[in-house]
């Protein structure tokens, strides 16, 4: 049945595109640029006991590619993490922006335990047998000493929920590491926990928090680094 106005016109239900809600939260999560490489005779140094490498030449390159993206959008602040790396990502978008980054602790990179300084590279590209059953029982906490799974869980929500309490009906760039950009959409799509796991360095993915429910609306946007599609993920952390 063809439902007719008063006017006997036919009444038309268009398609819409995506509204954020009254009173939500854009975040726009940046992994941060590729940072330098590990070498085991030059292990990285620790800050709070987790690995905290420069970022690598290619890595500043790729942040001005952010800062390039992202300077014509309207953003209200950007926060970044403990660890260098991103904040030297973060540091050419703010300088266009004219905004200071905030640190927010609790956005750090999962902790790695025995991993850390760099170690986490060598035994996946090695295969060692706890990096493949890290990968398949998808959890962080089978490497001795690493942060529990629902600790890291806990701590990545509690510091996005927080930060959208304090933005409402606003938009924030977050500059933070590939597993916590994981563990974010993954609580967002109620997917597996390393189902998002391998987001590229320099990407953006981008999350609306609202009181109810959070909502995935990109992952892995790399338009600005490469004119071709690329189908490559790099190592998480």
């Amino acid at each position: 049945m063809t439902v007719r106005s008063e006017r006997d016109e036919p009444v038309e239900y268009r398609q819409h595109r995506f509204r954020t809600p009254p009173g939500a939260t854009e975040v726009l999560l940046v992994r941060h640029g590729e940072s330098e490489p590990a070498r085991p005779d030059r292990p990285f140094p620790l800050v709070d006991g987790q690995g905290d490498p420069a970022l690598a030449p290619e890595g500043r390159e790729q942040a001005e590619r952010v800062a390039l993206r992202l300077a014509a959008e309207p953003i209200d602040a950007i926060y970044v993490s403990t660890l260098r790396r991103t904040s030297e990502t973060a540091a050419p978008l703010a300088a266009r922006l004219g905004l200071t980054p905030v640190v927010e602790p609790e956005l750090r990179e999962v902790h790695l335990g025995e991993w850390e300084g760099g170690l986490l590279r060598r035994m996946v590209a090695e295969g060692h047998p706890l990096a493949r059953r890290m990968s398949a029982e998808e959890r962080w906490d089978v490497i001795p000493g690493a942060e529990p799974a629902a600790a890291f869980s806990a701590r990545v929500r509690k510091a996005l929920e927080k930060l959208a309490g304090a933005h409402p009906d606003q938009r924030i760039v977050v500059v933070t590491h590939g597993g916590v950009i994981a563990e974010a959409l993954a609580a967002a799509s109620g997917s597996r926990p390393f189902a998002f796991l391998g987001a590229d360095n320099a990407s953006v993915s981008h999350l609306v928090l609202t009181e109810k429910r959070w909502i995935l609306r990109r992952f892995n946007d790399t338009a600005h680094l490469a004119p071709t599609f690329t189908t490559t993920a790099s190592l998480p952390t």
